[in-house]
Parts: structure tokens; sequence; C-alpha cells
């Protein structure tokens, strides 16, 4: 024997960590959410196998832990084995980077709170610092992972199917929904190829963030349950199908929309997969098809960390419970309470996931290996198979029995004594009773059959037969016939016929053509077509006309003729006969006109009230009720209309309407502004910088005297000032003369920004020159500052629609902070507060503007 070299044990075990692209997200995000994120923006390109990009806005990762962040078995989670009894965090082991590392080429950019600039790190195979470089991102990690699996030539061919692919795809945002749903507050994105597959924004709580991932028609079938067993110290939370809901809107045909968590963790736990399914499908006895299906559910489980063990699978998804039995019972009690007692799903908590779930055991779950064949026991003998059906009798039960006074048809656990004595009697097989004939008259010796109840027909007037105009028909073509049956195309015309073609050609030689032009163009080309070709379109529209005419004698003759097997003849009743004269004088006649009902009075009654009295009795609740300071400059907040999103303040003695997303958009607005840095991306070719192209020699002298960066090996320098590194532009000096051109070159761009160009450049230098500007705000160009705008939209359209009073409050502060009396309106020019009335101060004035309502 020969010890294996580390760098293919690392390939071996990296391999057994990391089998797929959806693995990998897994991964990043989970150390993403232990980081304290709330924003997590995932990129994918072809799918993840050429780049992965996992960014957040976390804490960070500390330039002192920086040289074994990707190392195996080097993390921050856990220093011992005895932690793992008080876990918190999804992550503990240290070897997600580690592997991705070893199968991947991975870089890495962070800023922790105490650093000030960012930093990018390339990484090796064995997850060590190859280079470094500072960057313009800010506080979080960024984590890209390009050429996945590139050692491993076998399973990059596996995943070079489209369809395998897809599905990868599909398990991405499956694995986001779940960690959408347990973290309200996480805002999430996937973007594939650039283009963006999913996301959802922050949400106030679970319900909101199920119905921003569900939606809202199934989302009002769900109900939400909550139940405490205090002696195991098990919570059991969550949202389940409503008692009798439709089967086609609770759930699905796959467990993709099962989310069970356990401790915020996701993960797949057959047996209590099973024990809800066996649960929701005992409400369906009858519907065969529900046996099969999955519910749409949320079931959160809080157990004590030290009684479960997820260092089980390397995907960390299958866990190990402690308690189990415990567990079991309180969610079959919760279960129970929900959907009541039924024994056809009835078993005790130790027999779940031992074979007694009545359910079809799910794709690709092995049968339970210990059980018996069916109909033979265990000791070789033969045995019918245990039913717990309701109304099915088992071998050996006797001829005579009844079902009893509660006709329920359940199968008594103890046999009778009674029973037993007559046990040497005739024995029903389960095949005579599944038939209906283990029952029999003794008189005529015939099956028993059901009990039919017969109930007198009403007596009416006259025996006069009602005549039914729907189904007494006289067999010829109706208007009914007509509506009831497929549709005719009416034949085309030779014009229409070259249009079709010709609007192809047409679209192909210019895509952005409008209508006009369309039509036009083939006026065009029908005017200028030789006389051959027109006489080949009216061939063809002849042709259409002919077989337009066969059509039409066909139906009146005797109707459509379907093809045999096909789908609509399938689906087609039988209409019935109908009086078609009759018919058309019903549908034909006038409708019935409705007299026009006179509204009834509402009842009214005055009601005494003094505004002084109610304005004292409101501020002593103030008082007792309000501990924080109201907003400064009188600006007093009311309440919130129900019907809009909109929130009552008073400002001195008169109301006002605030609408708190206007003021959002300009805050975010204005941080934007001041504090945003639009991201570079490096040019193939770099633009050099003339004194043409900038304005002239004081613009570019401007420029030169800007703060730079510290010269790198090849005496190369970067400007570094802010004002121009905030907004997308990365510009080097080079090495040489001061005066001449081309020593100054931008070699990286904003990309976000669409057209930016050297004419931008130009008006930074100015307002540096000409306005003598120095904050970042006062140097934002055209396109900067239109970019950043549409971004504030963006992120104020993501805010949860219902804002609770504490955020309306905040919101109230930072406008009187932040924006001035000028500044009062939001991007698209609209106020933020819209007077509403005054507030009467005296008995008098509140006389002199009541009216009456006229009710």
């Amino acid at each position: 024997m020969k010890q294996l070299p580390a760098d293919t044990v690392r390939l071996l075990s990296s391999s057994q960590v990391i089998t797929s692209m959806t693995n990998v997200v897994k991964e990043l995000l989970e150390n993403a959410l232990d980081a304290g994120a709330s924003i997590i923006d995932i990129k994918l390109e072809n799918y993840g196998l050429d780049r992965i990009e996992v960014r957040d806005n976390g804490s960070g990762i500390k330039a002192a832990d920086a040289p074994v962040m990707a190392v195996r078995h080097f993390t921050s989670k856990i220093h011992s084995h005895e932690d793992l009894e008080r876990l918190q965090t999804y992550g503990f082991r240290g070897e997600a980077l580690g592997s991705v590392c070893a199968v991947a080429e991975v870089t890495i950019t962070t800023k922790s709170e105490n650093d000030d600039i960012s930093t990018q790190y390339s990484l090796n195979a064995q997850g060590s610092i190859v280079s470094q470089k500072p960057t313009h991102f800010g506080q979080g990690t960024t984590v890209s992972v390009m050429k996945l699996f590139k050692n491993l030539p076998v399973r990059r061919q596996y995943y070079s199917s489209v369809k395998r692919c897809k599905d990868e795809l599909k398990k991405m945002q499956d694995l986001l929904v779940a960690y959408a749903i347990i973290k309200p507050q996480l805002r999430l994105t996937l973007a594939h190829n650039k283009v963006a597959v999913w996301q959802k924004a922050k949400a106030a709580d679970r319900k909101s963030a199920l119905l921003a991932t569900l939606g809202s028609s199934t989302l009002a079938n769900l109900l939400p349950c909550h139940h405490r067993q205090e002696q195991a110290e098990i919570l059991l939370e969550g949202f389940f199908p409503k008692p009798g809901a439709d089967v086609a809107l609770t759930s699905t045909c796959v467990p993709d929309k099962t989310f069970i968590f356990v401790n915020d963790r996701p993960v797949h736990h057959k047996d209590i997969m099973k024990l809800l399914r066996q649960h929701y499908a005992a409400q369906y006895a009858a519907d065969e098809s529900a046996q099969k299906r999955y519910p749409i559910l949320t079931l959160e489980i809080t157990v004590s960390p030290s009684a479960v063990d997820v260092n089980l699978t390397p995907d960390k998804t299958q866990v190990l419970l402690h308690n189990k039995e415990a567990l079991f019972t309180a969610l079959e009690a919760l279960l129970v309470s929900l959907y009541g007692y039924r024994p056809a799903c009835h078993a005790p908590a130790e027999q779940i996931g031992r074979g007694t779930s009545s359910l079809p055991s799910a794709a690709g779950e092995p049968e339970d290996a210990t059980a018996p064949p069916s109909g033979r026991a265990s000791d070789g003998s033969s045995s019918a198979p245990e039913d717990r059906s309701v109304g099915r009798a088992p071998d050996g039960f006797d001829s005579n029995f009844s079902l009893g006074d509660d006709q329920t048809g359940h199968v008594p656990s103890e046999v009778p004594e009674e029973l037993e004595a007559d046990a040497s009697g005739p024995r029903i097989s389960a095949e005579d009773w599944s038939r209906g004939t283990a029952l029999t008259d003794p008189v005529s010796g015939e099956p028993l059959q059901p009990v039919r109840i017969h109930q007198a027909a009403e007596q009416t007037e006259t025996n006069k037969k009602t005549f039914n105009v729907i189904t007494e028909k006289r067999a010829a073509l109706t208007a009914f016939d007509l509506i009831s049956n497929r549709t005719m195309r009416a034949p085309l015309s030779p014009a229409a016929l070259f249009e079709k073609e010709a609007r192809v050609e047409v679209l192909r030689g210019k895509p952005s053509a409008s209508l006009k032009e369309i039509s036009d163009a083939i006026d065009d080309r029908w005017k200028k077509l030789v006389e051959d070709e027109r006489k080949t379109y009216e061939e063809k529209a002849q042709k259409h006309q002919e077989h337009h005419q066969r059509t039409c004698a066909a139906k009146l003759a005797g109707g459509w003729k379907e093809k045999r097997g096909s789908p609509a003849l399938a689906r087609k009743r039988k209409t019935p006969l109908s009086n078609q004269q009759l018919l058309d004088e019903l549908f034909s006649a006038p409708p019935p006109q409705k007299k026009p009902r006179s509204p009834s009075p509402k009842p009214w009654q005055p009601l005494p009230c003094c505004v002084s009295g109610l304005g004292a009795r409101l501020r002593r609740l103030w008082a007792t009720r309000n501990t924080a300071p109201p907003p400064p400059r009188g600006l007093r907040l009311i309440n919130r209309l129900p019907s809009q999103s909109v929130w009552i303040i008073l400002r001195g003695q008169r109301l006002m309407l605030l609408n708190p997303f206007r003021v959002q958009e300009s805050l975010l607005l204005k941080r934007l502004l001041q504090n945003q840095m639009v991201p570079a991306v490096t040019l193939q070719k770099a633009l050099q910088v003339t004194e043409r192209g900038l304005g002239g020699r004081d613009y570019m002298e401007t420029l030169r005297n800007m703060e730079k960066a510290s010269p790198d090996v090849n005496g190369r320098m970067f400007i570094s000032d802010p004002r121009l590194v905030a907004n997308g532009f990365q510009i080097r000096v080079t090495p040489g003369a001061v005066s001449t051109d081309g020593h100054l070159e931008v070699t990286a761009l904003a990309d976000c920004v669409p057209f930016l160009g050297l004419e931008d450049l130009g008006e930074i230098v100015t307002a540096v020159l000409r306005r003598k500007a120095e904050s970042v705000q006062e140097c934002r160009p055209l396109k900067v500052s239109n970019y950043l705008q549409t971004e504030a939209v963006r992120l104020a359209r993501q805010m949860p629609t219902r804002l609770s009073e504490e955020d309306v409050e905040d919101i109230l502060r930072r406008m009187q902070e932040q924006l001035g009396e000028s500044e009062r309106t939001c991007l698209h020019g609209r106020p933020f507060l819209q007077p509403l009335c005054d507030v009467p101060q005296t008995e008098r004035q509140a006389k002199g503007l009541f009216q009456p309502l006229e009710l």
C-alpha cells in the first residue's frame, strides 16, 4: 500500500462536498447568512459552469483571517466538538471554500467594518492566496467561482446537457425560495446570463414572505398553526393547507413546495414527509390522485441544538433527531387538531417510517426490506394484506357480523366473545367482501343490497309535461350546433396570402419596423409583383375558396367528422335535441326591464361630540402611551389610511396626508448621490485623455493635480480622487513628461451607466475647476445622476407595502434632518404632504364647519 498524494486526497474529498452548481450556491449562500447579510445577489453564467458570483453585504472577512479563509478545516463558527451542541450557524466544518478551490478558480473580494477599502484575493487549488489588489466594493463579501469542475471532465461532461442544467437552475430557485421563507428580512436576487430569473424583496414577517414567494392564491388556502410541547422543548410552527381545501391549490406532484425546517435549516426528512402526506391525503380518501400528491406547507421545527445532529451528510440537508418519538407525537397532535382523527391514517408515533403509511412511497425511496412480502406472513404462511381503509373486512371475520348502530364499518381491535364462540361458522374471504357478495339474503340467497330511500314525487296541479326548449330539438342544423363546435376560418384572398409570406421577409430585413412601415412595404411589394407570381397567389386563393365551400357543405350535410382517437371527440358531450324556433324567440326577445328599486332610507342617529374634550383626552392618551418624543417641527403621526399606503399627520392645526414612499425615494437618492460608488469594468483598450477631448490645458492640469495612489512596480499611478472613482472612472497616469498628450488613460469605465465617456469626465473636471466642487455629490455627471435616480426608484419599490408606525416615524425624522423645505418633492416632482383640512380649536369653530350629511 502507498499513501495517496495530498492533491489527490483533496480532489477526492472536495468532489464529494461539491457535487453540482447548486451545492456551490448553497454553501456560499449559507456563508453569507452566517455573516449577517440582509442582501444577497447571485449571478450565473452558463448555468454556473463558467461563473458563479455571490455578493452580500455582511460583516466581511477580517484582514487577519484572510490567509486561511479558504484553507480546509479553518473556521470561525466553532472551536471544538462540544460547540456542536450549541450550534447557531449554518456552516461549521470549514470545508466549503476549500472544496470549491479544489475544483474551480476562486476570487474573493471582501471588506469589513474596520477596513478602509476592499481587497480582492485570488486563490489557488490549496486555498492559499496567490495575489491581492485593492478594489472599490463596499462592505461585504463577493465570491466568484470560475470554470467549475475544470479538473473533473466527466462531471463537466455530465452537465453538458441543457436539460440537466435547467434542472439545476430550478433546484437553485427552490433553494432560494426556502431561505426566502425562513428569512423574511432577506433580499435575494438570482440572475442568469445577465437576465433576472427570480427575486424577492424584504418582507415584514413570514406571511409576507410566503405571499412574495408562493403567491396570493396559494396563501389564501394556508392556515397558520402553532404547537408547543413543554416537556421535550419542541416548538412547531408553520402554514398548513386548510381542511377540505381544493387539492389542486394546496398540493403538487413533486415535493418542491413542502418546506421542512429544523432550527431554521431546510432539511429533507423522509419520515416527517410521510406523516404529513398521510394526514393530508386522509381528507380525500375517495380521490386516488390525492394520495400521490405532496401538500404545499411550511413546517418549522425548533428544538434544542443539542438534540439535533446536522453532521450527517456533506450537504447538511439530512439530520438526526435525538427525541424523535416525542417530535412525532407533537406533530401528530398538531395534525389531528387541524384535520381531525382519522383511523385510516392513525399510527403510533414509533411506527412512523416502518411501513404503516397507506400512501405509496415516493419515487426513488426503497421499500422497507424488513417487512414480509405482501400476502405472505413472516413464518411463511399465506395471509391477506392488512387493509386500514373503511369498510374492508379481514379474513376470518364472522359472516353474521353487522355494522351496528354507528354504521361506521370499522373493524374492532378486539373480537367480542359472541364472535369467538361462533368462529366455527362460515368464513368470509376478503375477495367476497370486496365484491359485495359476502352477506346474502337467507330467503332468496342473493347478495344484500344497500338500503334505498323512496321519496314521493311532488304533486303538481296538472299532469301536463313541461316542454323544455333545450332538450327537445329538431334534427336540423341550429345556432346551438354552430356555437358548440369549432369555428371555421374565412378563405384568404391573394393579397392576404402574399402579406402572410412577405411580412416575415420584411421583419427579417428590418426587425425594428413599425406596423405602418410593414404595411407600406408589403403594399409596395404587392404593386410591383410580376404577373406570373400574382397568378400563383390567385390560384392558391381559389383552392382556399373551394376547400372552404366543401367544408361548409359537409357541415350542413352531417356535421364535423372528428378523426378517430381525437381528444376533442372524447371531451365533446352529446348535445340533446331542442326546439330551435322557441330558442330563437328566447334569444331574440328583448330582456325584461327591471323596475328601479327605490333606495331604502339609511338609519342615522346624532351623536354628541365635544372637540375640546376630545382634544384633552387625546393629549392624555398621547402622554401615557407614547414614550418616544414626537418628530420635530410639530409633525405628529396620527394613523394610516386602511385602503391606501398613506398616513395622516398633524402639522400644527392642519391635518395632512403623507406618502412615505415619495420621501424614501428622495432619501435614497440623496444617500446614493453622496456615497454610492459606481463600479467600473476594465476596458479591453484604454482611452487616451487629451487636452482637445477634455476641453483645454486648464482641464488637463486640474485632472493631473488630483489625488493619486502610490505607484506600482512599473512606476504607473492611478488617480484615487473619490470624485472620479465614485463616478465609475479609473484613470492611469504613466511616467514621462508632464505637458505632452497621451500620459493620461482611462482604463476602466462603469458599464451600468449607458454611453458613459470622456464628455462625462469633462463634466466632472468642469465642476471641480469652475464651481470649486469638493464633494462627490457636486461632481456627479448627468448620466450618473439619472442612473442613480432609477436605482433609488427601484430600491423604494422593494419596500413592504405596509410600513409599521416606527418605520414611518423614522422616515419623518430623517426627512426633517436631511431634506430642506425646498426638497419636499419626490423625483417626479410630486409633494410629500397634501393638505387635508384644519382642526377646529373651539366649539364655535366646529359648529361653523358642521354640515349635516345627506344620507
